[in-house]
């Protein structure tokens, strides 16, 4: 009886026992979920970003969409310049320095396609351009990263005909020609046509002076003046004047009258000997 009584005040006792160790249980595990709650006044990391709110996660988001866009050009000029204008655009024996030419002058040489090149040339030509839009952009904020100043990328409005049309005569007719034609220069080379211009582009060209052409400041031709110059150039675009005869490719009334004479030629020698050969008879 004795022995049966004991084994009934254990088993009356047994679950008070289970319950105090479950609670020591809950006690000593307590403090794992409480430390994975989110903290309201602590910063959400990478590893949490359902806890981040819209505005803290714009607000991250911020400089990431930045860096890379001046990343992009750091490395576009790694890859494509720094070989020929040194790695801070010092210039080398290849290329030339980029310290202080300005905004206009890099998005100018590399708009028109004549930079990057393969190879050293005296003339670069005009062609596609190798990068986008926006990758232009970020060359020519790293380029300007470098200091010194130089003519910013002109903001071109319409301007006065018949003012650009007597600039035009007197700065730019003597070498591109009359009608924007181009011509031959000296040492080989030429001063270009300007009928693939666009609008920025002939301002950036008379602000930065590429190649042989002369630069023309503010002090030269004011911000008025050139948008003259522009709208005149853009009228000789759209409508490809030619002086007389036959355009023959544009290649320039010279050209044009060398061949008209070999034309001229030819055909009074096919006459002086059909002539001949009808003598014979």
């Amino acid at each position: 009886m004795q022995q049966h009584a004991s084994i009934g005040a254990a088993q009356r006792h047994r679950p008070r026992r289970i319950l105090a160790v479950g609670t020591a249980l809950v006690l000593a595990a307590g403090p794992a979920p409480l430390a994975a709650q989110p903290d309201p006044d602590s910063t959400p990391t990478a590893a949490s970003p359902s806890a981040a709110s819209p505005s803290a996660a714009s607000a991250s988001a911020a400089p990431a969409s930045a860096a890379p866009a001046g990343q992009r050009g750091a490395e576009l000029y790694r890859q494509h310049c720094a070989s020929c204008h040194g790695e801070q655009g010092q210039g080398s024996q290849r290329g030339p320095s980029l310290v202080g030419v300005g905004p206009a002058s890099v998005d100018f040489q590399v708009g028109t396609g004549r930079m990057p090149i393969p190879d050293e040339m005296p003339q670069p030509r005009r062609d596609e351009p190798v990068f986008s839009a926006d990758e232009i952009a970020a060359l020519v904020d790293h380029v300007a990263s470098f200091g010194g100043g130089g003519p910013q990328v002109p903001r071109v409005v319409p301007g006065d005909l018949p003012a650009g049309r007597e600039i035009f005569a007197a700065n730019c007719a003597p070498c591109h020609g009359a009608t924007g034609a181009g011509a031959a220069l000296t040492d080989g080379r030429d001063a270009p046509p300007l009928y693939e211009a666009s609008a920025v582009q002939i301002a950036e060209a008379v602000r930065v002076g590429p190649g042989l052409m002369p630069v023309f400041p503010s002090q030269v031709l004011t911000d008025q003046q050139v948008d003259d110059l522009t709208t005149y150039v853009r009228r000789l675009q759209g409508e490809r004047l030619d002086r007389g005869g036959n355009p023959l490719g544009r290649l320039g009334p010279l050209v044009e009258g060398l061949v008209a004479w070999i034309a001229t030629l030819g055909l009074l020698v096919a006459a002086a000997r059909w002539l001949g050969k009808r003598a014979e008879e």
